[in-house]
């Protein structure tokens, strides 16, 4: 079941190849018409019709062993899909509360796993009362969506009238009509590393293995996220009770199936949930294919192929493994040209860099996360990764054609500290 998300086509077809022959469910979007060459390249390519009984009868005929995942909005159609052709997946009702930020946030205050408080907000209207439940500082999201797309921190009641106007203007990022208010957590100091972490983990009938406490780069305003690390700079204490509250948060929410990816803020009272995902997380395949020979693409066609992929928590070898995202300008712009892409492989501890973004690539503009390129590498400890991450952030640098014609060139370094501005 194909669309963007945490693995790319090539990805997919590279760690599901040798497990079968590898057919393609679409929707039609603009991201699967473009990337449909590629996918026709490494199997079938089967266009869903949109129609949930029509789309069951197509997969029918497929007469799939596996039926999975790994694009945040395709979770839902998996399950169901999943469901009617009795294959290994979320539940229906799991694959909701994964994908519904109001219904997750409800099971996990009901169950005594973390009462981050929360409320439902779907016009401006409903803003007295759902500050009235939360109070404010407070974070606003979309109910479903990922990539920290119309995700805002409001502090007052002039920020919030202001996100309202615009979250309800049927102009945002993602389209939606439904948020949800949330207590904004307070992270504990932790510069120069991010102030929360994540949790990749195997689910199965059997139960849960962790994989990994992934650290954080610090975010950028508003919420978005720049990169990550293995393993997390946490102490031995606060790493089990974030795998314990990862794994209360699992059951309550009946996890038993597939990859996970949980997001957890650092606070002074220790660790709470941010959200739970149903799927592998981006960016994250690519790191554990270079730096451990291990894929997580793979592992997820295991499990859904209803076999145990055998795996343990993941062996760093007491060493350091990076990515780290450039962000794009959160103003609508163009890209014409990237500089320091020799220079910044030359670096001592950088293993690779990738772009994401083409010269002539359009960019919206906006808050979600748009990375422009990854730089992934591997150091002896937490302190010479952040020295790397910092000659690569001085090497590279961007020219981005803004409205009005003005051509300005921008170094990674300058997109990382602040929101650009002209």
């Amino acid at each position: 079941m194909y669309d963007d998300g945490a693995a790319s086509a090539g990805e997919i077809g590279v760690g599901l190849g040798e497990l079968g022959h590898v057919v393609f469910l679409v929707p039609d979007t603009p991201h699967n018409r473009l990337l449909r060459p590629v996918m026709e390249n490494l199997g079938d390519v089967v266009a869903l019709t949109g129609s949930p009984q029509e789309d069951i009868d197509l997969v029918r005929k497929v007469a799939p062993d596996a039926v999975l995942t790994y694009s945040e909005r395709m979770i839902r159609k998996t399950a169901e899909l999943a469901q009617a052709l009795g294959l290994p997946s979320h539940s229906p009702d799991v694959a909701h509360a994964l994908t519904d930020k109001v219904r997750q946030r409800r099971i996990l205050r009901a169950r005594g796993v973390d009462e981050v408080r929360s409320h439902p907000l779907r016009s401006p209207q409903g803003w007295p009362a759902a500050l009235s439940a939360v109070s404010l500082p407070a974070i606003i999201k979309p109910v479903q969506g990922g990539g920290s797309r119309d995700t805002y921190a409001v502090t007052t009641d002039a920020e919030a009238a202001e996100v309202l106007a615009l979250l309800f203007s049927g102009e945002n990022e993602t389209g939606s009509t439904e948020f949800t208010v949330e207590e904004l957590l307070e992270g504990r100091p932790s510069l120069p590393y991010g102030d929360y972490v994540s949790v990749e983990s195997v689910c199965t009938e059997q139960g849960v293995v962790h994989l990994a406490v992934t650290g954080k780069f610090p975010l950028m305003k508003p919420f978005r996220e720049p990169g990550r690390f293995w393993p997390a700079n946490v102490s031995a204490d606060e790493e089990r009770a974030i795998l314990d509250l990862t794994t209360r948060a699992l059951q309550a929410l009946g996890v038993t199936y597939g990859l996970t990816h949980t997001e957890l803020k650092l606070t002074a009272s220790g660790p709470r949930i941010i959200e739970v995902n149903g799927r592998l997380t981006g960016h994250m395949n690519l790191t554990t294919r270079s730096a451990l020979g291990i894929d997580l693409v793979r592992i997820g066609g295991l499990l859904a192929l209803g076999e145990q992929p055998g795996t343990g928590p993941l062996d760093f070898g007491g060493q350091v493994h990076f990515q780290f995202n450039t962000m794009a300008p959160t103003q609508a712009c163009r890209l014409e040209r990237i500089h320091g892409a020799t220079e910044v492989r030359r670096i001592p501890g950088v293993v690779g860099y990738r772009t994401y973004a083409k010269p002539g690539t359009a960019i919206p503009g906006g808050v979600m996360t748009y990375p422009l390129d990854v730089v992934w590498g591997t150091c002896d400890d937490h302190p010479s990764m952040i020295e790397v991450v910092r000659q690569a952030l001085q090497v590279l640098s961007y020219d981005f054609a803004f409205s009005g014609g003005l051509v300005r060139r921008i170094t990674a370094e300058e997109l990382t500290e602040a929101t650009i501005t002209v």
